[in-house]
């Protein structure tokens, strides 16, 4: 009886040792270290601290009575994973602190230049309701799995997916605007290609409603943003720069700009209210 028993606990060493070594495998095949390892926090720049912050912190705010549900956040995450997409959405705190902001101002008709798999649209068409989400994606891909995860989350009704490069759609949306066609934003997120911000901030504050919100993201990116090194070397450093400047003295907006750390390492996010 002994000798079975012993048998079955080497068994299980044995899986617990195979079960390790393919998890090794699989993030070594994907090009990188296993996610929450030392080696993965080292090479990401995070803090552990960040990440558990994020994810202890969401846990208590994201509750039952929150809106998308947990369920449905974990499904459209997976299905985002599964199909290949890169790793680049916002957080759930990130995604449930543009929300609340969109919830400040009572959004109704939100912008969102940079789909990806829809995650932070979801968060963003949850701000009541009724509010309604135009959302702008270029890659073909991208839009697919938006498309699914949305109709996965129920929110086909409220939410539009146009496929187009952000510079050629936006010009088209003003001018539905301008014509009655479309109401103005009361809301604004971009979070799309970096080399283009300014020009979608300047459609943004033109097709908003004076007392909305425009946030872009990924504007601190690290710090670089000040480093010497890079603000006159690095295309994405140097238009981040010209935006905050840019916005910072735009006479149709008040603006900052939020540091942020988390599970999304160390960044940040400008926030601009329109003027009334």
């Amino acid at each position: 009886m002994a000798t079975h028993a012993g048998k079955i606990v080497s068994l299980f060493v044995i899986m617990g040792i195979m079960w390790s070594f393919l998890n090794k495998l699989g993030s070594f095949a994907k090009g990188g270290p296993e996610y929450g390892s030392q080696e993965w926090y080292k090479v990401t720049g995070r803090d552990p601290r960040w990440v558990a912050v994020d994810e202890w912190t969401f846990a208590k705010t994201h509750n039952e009575g929150s809106t998308p549900s947990n369920e449905i956040l974990e499904r459209i995450y997976k299905h985002q994973e599964e199909s290949r997409l890169p790793d680049i959405s916002v957080s759930p705190s990130q995604g449930k602190y543009i929300q609340l902001q969109a919830k400040l101002v009572n959004a109704q008709h939100i912008l969102e230049v940079g789909t990806l798999g829809a995650y932070s649209t979801i968060f963003l068409a949850g701000t009541s309701p009724t509010t309604r989400v135009t959302t702008i994606e270029s890659v073909p891909l991208h839009v697919k799995v938006a498309r699914e995860n949305i109709e996965m989350a129920g929110l086909g009704e409220r939410i539009e997916v146009i496929h187009g490069k952000g510079i050629e759609v936006l010009p088209a949306l003003l001018k539905d605007i301008q014509q009655g066609r479309r109401e103005k934003f009361d809301f604004v997120f971009i979070d799309a290609d970096k080399l283009n911000n300014l020009a979608y901030f300047d459609y943004a504050a033109n097709m908003a409603r004076p007392g909305a919100c425009i946030i872009v993201d990924n504007v601190v990116r690290r710090g670089a943003i000040i480093d010497l090194k890079l603000i006159n070397t690095d295309e994405t450093v140097i238009k981040v720069r010209e935006l905050i400047t840019k916005v910072g003295a735009d006479p149709r907006v008040d603006s900052t700009v939020l540091q942020m750390v988390g599970d999304k390492n160390y960044d940040g996010m400008l926030i601009a209210v329109v003027g009334r």
